[in-house]
Parts: structure tokens; C-alpha cells; sequence
């Protein structure tokens, strides 16, 4: 038996020591363990790199996939994205799965009942290893020579219309998991399977049960053993910077879904406050998405040489950038810079104020506004004027009640002062709303997104308008839609009715709800797939607290716990009770920032000589200082670059001196 036990050949070159002790990786195989610091009683393990890793995506289900542990989170993430077909990996990262707090006692419940549905054996095998199990990609002619690579030059690999692949089923998944019933699985939307495991997830109920969410972020410097992650632990790959760049639907289906699922988790488990109509117009979209992706996996395995029309064919050299990212050509200043010139109601809140909103003829020119008292006296000195420049833009609309408002908070030297615009209609809100937001940013509107910016805001609206149908009926309502899905919890109490009987309280919902999602839905009735995701994420994009994550903070000089907001272009001090921004500071006005390790401080020193200092009380503050310098190395990218991502410029930005 021994001597047959000798000739079976075992591959050890995955292997390498790991040093629990002092929690390392001995991958320099020229060291001598004298040089690593070893002595004789130290306890080494012999363990093979890659090891299985229980992932849930964001639409919420599980993959297994082989991982590299003794790589650092930041390779392993790209090589996760680039085995996944997802483009701009340093826009996604791994998130340990929060706890609810109320369920402690249901632990190991909780983990049986796990959905596995999605669940793929394999297992998945990243690239680089050589051995690829499963790969989700395509196979001849692989795009992906370096992970986040853009290139004029790429081949379409996905149908702009439906998102569904180009190239034949067994090229881009073969024999795998994936290939089984609909081959284009991570791009299809997965919709929500009932009221009941929407209302067993956790839903945060607070800002600073958001911010305690965030704890979970793993550091990206670090490889998954060092802290001291499992194999088979399950960890939440999610969309971790709100920067997302060069969305692309030729060459980003699996990309833009996992995006729209995320979006559509944040606003059904209300972890994104949005409104009523907002909500309705959520609700009409997914039950779009819905509907479209049955179509689409049937008429892809009954057509898969599917001809391509003209509409298909401008569909598909159709490129649509999101707001985060760069555009690919910005026209600046021309000759002229236009200017707005209107009737705008003025109000500035002040405590025990009784006044209201009160006429002025405000004019917009570069980044300031002016309010005159009248049309007549613009030539002469406004009675107020403020720069936007730096401020925070909220937008107050309410579609029904014809409410078009702006909320604006201008930094000054002691804080915040806090305006409110009241337009009149849509059209002239979209204008006044587009120049704010860019000048906010300190651009004008003259620079080339303000079109955009205005067409979006107007089609943001539209997409809110209730056009009942008066030939609707409750007998006409059909059971493929169910609102109870698409909703958030909290706007289903809304429906309740007192004065309806218990036993008849369900169907009073459900034709209530349906009634009103339907109404939406002949607003978005003629989208695309593609189209109708992308709507959906421009859509969260719109929202007052997208793209804020939110730590509990204690500021220098401070008494109380505050919080800290951190999104794409700037830091925003916050009322944690209210959410309220107290201070707003701009990356672009950023001189440095750096971290006290030892008393765990976070310092940032932006123009004008202002510092600001605050201490993370519930969360390493090198989390922190990572989403900080994230965000800073996101801001470099550009459409003409066409090289691989810069590795180790994100780790000079982001990882610091531990």
C-alpha cells in the first residue's frame, strides 16, 4: 500500500506557510525563517492559498468561488470581477454580513435559511490560478487583459437592448453551472420571490445602524487571513465607491444588473429614504425589469441568432456615462455663459420665524445667484446674493401636490446657511436644479452635462406622473404583478384601511397597490431592458442620501457623537439624530489628510488653512482614511487611459501606516 501511495503525484505549488501567530503569509520563499523572525517553537501551517469563499451578490444570492487568501482583498476583488465579467473592479470591495441584533437568538437559523438558490458548485477558480473550473466570460478573445482595462478598440461582448451576450452560449460559458437553463444568469434580474423573505431581512432603522453597517468593510491592503476571514465564511461583495465609471451596456450587462439589484435592494429594504411617488416609479420599474427579463431569457434560447435591426444597431454604439465618472470630452466655458433670469420664491428658515416664502427675481450667473425685489431694480444691488459654490443641493418635490423645491446649504465660515427656492413648474425647477447641482461642483452652465443634467431632472419627473387609466378596473388587475415585492414594508402600511375588514384587508391592498404601480408603469411601458435598468439607477442616483456612507465620529472639540459622511467629491459633517449636514468640505478644496494611528485621529487639511480633525468611535479609522483616498484615486481615471489600473498608487492612497 505504501509503495502505491508513492506514485500518486500531489500538486503542492498552491501551497504556502502562514504564521498564525503573528497573522502572516511567508511568501518570499528566498527568506530564511531566521529572517522572518521564527524561532523554534513557533507553529506554522501548510495551507493552500486558494480556498472557497461563500459570496453574496448584490441581487442577494450565493456563488461559491475559490479565492486567492494570501492575496491582497484589492487583487482577490479583481480577480472575483474579472472571472464575473464585471469591468472597473475598484469600484466594488467585500463586506463582512452585519448581524440583526434582534435575532441573536436565531443564529444558526439564520444561517441554515440562507438563500441558496443561486448557490453554484464548481467550484469557481479565479483567473491567474491556471485550472479554471468556471469562468463567466468570454472565452476566445478575453478583453479583459488587466482588470478595469478600457479600449476604443473593445469588442461589443453584450446586446445594448436586452443586455443578453453576443457570442454563442457554449463560447462564454461551456460546460459550466451557468450554462444550464438561461446561460446569461448574472445579467438577468432575479425578482424578489415574496413579501415574506423581503420582510426577513435586515433593514437598518437608523443612521447610526447605517453606519454600524459599515464597520464590516474589509481592508483592502490586507489579504483575507490576515483578518482573519474563513474558508467558507460568507462575505457580501458589494459596490463599495459611488463612482461609477463608463457604464457601458455593449460591454457591461453583468455589470449594470449587479448595480440595478443593489440600487433595487437599498430602496425596498429602505436603507435610502425616497418618496411616495419616487416609490410608485421603483415599483413600475421593477415590475419593467421583471416582465422584460422573462421575455428576453425566452426569446434567447428560442432565437439565439437573433437578427439585428437598425434601432438595435444605434442601441448599440449608444454609450451612456453616469454621473461619477468623467465624460469623455468636456467643451468648457463658451463665448457666452448662460444665464437664468426668473420670478423664484425665497425662504430663509431661521428659529421662531413665522415668515414664508417671499418673492424675489433672482438671476443665475456662474455660480452665484442674485434676488432683486423686482424685475426692475436687477441693475442695481441685489438684496441677497450667495455663491454655490461648495454647497449642498436637496431636492423637496412632491409631483402631485405641484411642490418644487430646493434645498440649499451654503458653507459659510460658522457652518451652513440654509436657503429654500420654491420654483413654479417642472420646467423651470429642472433648469434652476440643473445650474444649482453643477454649480455646487463650482462649474457653469456652460459647461456640456448642464443639457443633460436638465433632461434628466425633467424625465426623473415624468417618470413620477400618475396617468390614470379610467377604463382600469379592479376585475382587469391580473395576478402577475405583486406589489408586495416591489414596495418597501413601510409604504405598504400606508395602504392599510381601517374601515375594511380583516379578512378583506389583503385583497384591499393588493388592488390599491397594483392600481397605483400600474399608473406608473405607462410612464416607463415603452423602455428597453438596458434602458429601464439604467433609468433605475439614474433614478438612485436622484435621491437626496445617495451615495453617502455614513461613519459615528467624534470631531475635535466636539461633545457629542456626530457623524461623518464621506461620498465621491466630498466630506459632510452630520446631525446624527437628524441627518441634518452641519459643515460641507470639498475633495477638490483638499490640500492633505493623514491618520494619527496611535490615538486612531483622522486629519484633513483642505485651502484657506481650515483643518478638521475627528476621531471613528465605533469603526477603525483606517476604513476611514481608505474610503477617503478611494475616492481620490477613482477621481484620476479617464476614458484614454488604456492601461491596467494602478495598483500600487491606490495602495500609497489608501492604505497608510498601519
Amino acid at each position: 500500500e505504501l509503495s502505491q501511495c508513492s506514485d500518486v503525484k500531489k500538486d503542492w505549488s498552491d501551497h504556502a506557510l502562514w504564521w498564525e501567530k503573528k497573522k502572516t503569509w511567508l511568501l518570499k520563499t528566498h527568506w530564511t525563517l531566521d529572517k522572518y523572525g521564527i524561532q523554534a517553537d513557533a507553529k506554522l501551517q501548510f495551507t493552500p492559498q486558494h480556498k472557497l469563499l461563500r459570496l453574496q451578490l448584490p441581487n442577494m444570492k450565493y456563488v461559491k468561488v475559490k479565492v486567492n487568501f494570501s492575496d491582497r482583498v484589492f487583487k482577490a476583488v479583481s480577480d472575483i470581477c474579472k472571472t464575473f465579467n464585471i469591468r472597473h473592479p475598484e469600484e466594488l470591495s467585500l463586506l463582512r454580513k452585519p448581524r440583526d441584533p434582534s435575532k441573536k437568538k436565531k443564529k444558526k437559523l439564520d444561517d441554515q435559511c440562507e438563500d441558496d438558490a443561486f448557490e453554484l458548485e464548481g467550484p469557481l477558480i479565479t483567473p491567474g490560478s491556471g485550472t479554471d473550473i468556471l469562468y463567466i466570460g468570454p472565452v476566445k478573445g478575453n478583453i479583459y487583459s488587466s482588470p478595469g482595462l478600457y479600449s476604443k478598440t473593445m469588442t461589443p461582448t453584450y446586446d445594448a437592448h436586452d443586455g443578453s451576450p453576443l457570442s454563442p452560449t457554449s463560447a462564454w460559458f461551456g460546460d459550466s453551472a451557468l450554462s444550464e437553463g438561461n446561460p446569461g444568469i448574472l445579467a438577468v434580474s432575479q425578482p424578489v420571490t415574496s413579501p415574506e423573505s423581503l420582510a426577513k431581512m435586515y433593514k437598518p432603522q437608523a443612521l447610526l445602524d447605517k453606519a454600524k453597517i459599515n464597520q464590516g468593510w474589509l481592508d483592502s491592503s490586507r489579504s483575507l487571513m490576515e483578518q482573519e476571514v474563513k474558508e467558507n465564511e460568507a462575505l457580501l461583495l458589494r459596490f463599495k465607491y459611488y463612482s461609477f465609471f463608463d457604464l457601458n451596456p455593449k460591454y457591461d450587462a453583468i455589470r449594470i444588473n449587479q448595480l440595478y439589484e443593489q440600487s433595487k435592494w437599498a430602496i425596498l429594504l429602505e436603507e435610502i429614504e425616497c418618496t411616495e411617488e419616487e416609490m410608485m416609479m421603483f415599483a413600475a420599474l421593477q415590475y419593467h425589469i421583471n416582465k422584460l427579463s422573462i421575455m428576453s431569457s425566452e426569446n434567447h434560447l428560442n432565437n439565439s441568432d437573433k437578427e439585428v435591426d437598425e434601432v438595435d444597431a444605434a442601441l448599440s454604439d449608444l454609450e451612456i456615462t453616469l454621473e461619477g465618472g468623467k465624460t469623455s470630452t468636456i467643451l468648457g466655458d463658451i463665448t457666452s455663459i448662460p444665464e437664468l433670469a426668473d420670478y423664484i420664491k425665497v425662504f430663509k428658515p431661521k428659529k421662531l420665524t413665522l415668515k414664508g416664502y417671499k418673492p424675489y427675481w433672482c438671476t443665475f450667473k456662474d455660480t452665484s445667484i442674485s434676488c432683486y425685489k423686482s424685475k426692475e431694480e436687477a441693475n442695481g444691488t441685489p438684496a441677497h446674493q450667495m455663491n454655490l459654490r461648495g454647497c449642498e443641493v436637496t431636492p423637496d418635490v412632491n409631483i402631485s401636490g405641484q411642490k418644487f423645491n430646493i434645498k440649499l446649504l451654503i458653507p459659510v465660515a460658522e457652518g451652513m446657511n440654509e436657503i429654500w427656492l420654491r420654483c413654479d413648474n417642472e420646467t423651470q425647477y429642472a433648469s434652476w436644479m440643473a445650474a444649482c447641482r453643477l454649480a455646487s461642483k463650482g462649474k457653469t452652465m456652460a459647461d456640456s452635462s448642464y443639457g443633460m443634467e436638465v433632461q434628466n431632472i425633467l424625465s426623473f419627473l415624468k417618470m413620477q406622473h400618475l396617468n390614470p387609466d379610467p377604463q382600469l378596473i379592479p376585475e382587469q388587475i391580473t395576478t402577475d404583478i405583486n406589489p408586495e415585492c416591489l414596495v418597501s414594508p413601510r409604504y405598504l402600511k400606508k395602504y392599510k384601511n381601517k374601515q375594511v375588514g380583516a379578512q378583506k384587508q389583503e385583497k384591499y391592498n393588493f388592488i390599491l397597490i397594483t392600481a397605483r404601480i400600474l399608473e406608473a408603469h405607462q410612464n416607463v411601458a415603452q423602455m428597453s431592458l438596458i434602458e429601464a435598468k439604467m433609468r433605475f439607477i439614474q433614478a438612485w442616483q436622484s435621491l437626496p442620501e445617495f451615495g453617502i456612507t455614513h461613519f459615528i465620529a467624534r470631531f475635535q472639540g466636539g461633545k457629542k457623537e456626530e457623524l461623518i459622511g464621506i461620498a465621491y467629491n466630498r466630506l459632510i459633517r452630520m446631525d446624527a439624530s437628524t441627518g441634518d449636514a452641519v459643515k460641507t468640505w470639498r475633495f477638490s478644496n483638499m490640500k492633505q489628510w493623514n491618520v494619527n494611528w496611535e490615538i486612531k485621529m483622522v486629519t484633513v487639511e483642505f485651502a484657506d488653512d481650515v483643518r478638521v480633525s475627528f476621531i471613528c468611535t465605533e469603526v477603525d479609522c483606517k476604513v476611514v482614511h481608505e474610503f477617503i483616498g478611494g475616492y481620490i484615486f477613482l477621481s484620476t481615471r479617464a476614458k484614454d487611459q488604456n492601461e491596467s489600473l494602478d495598483e500600487e498608487m491606490f495602495y500609497k492612497l489608501t492604505s497608510g501606516w498601519v
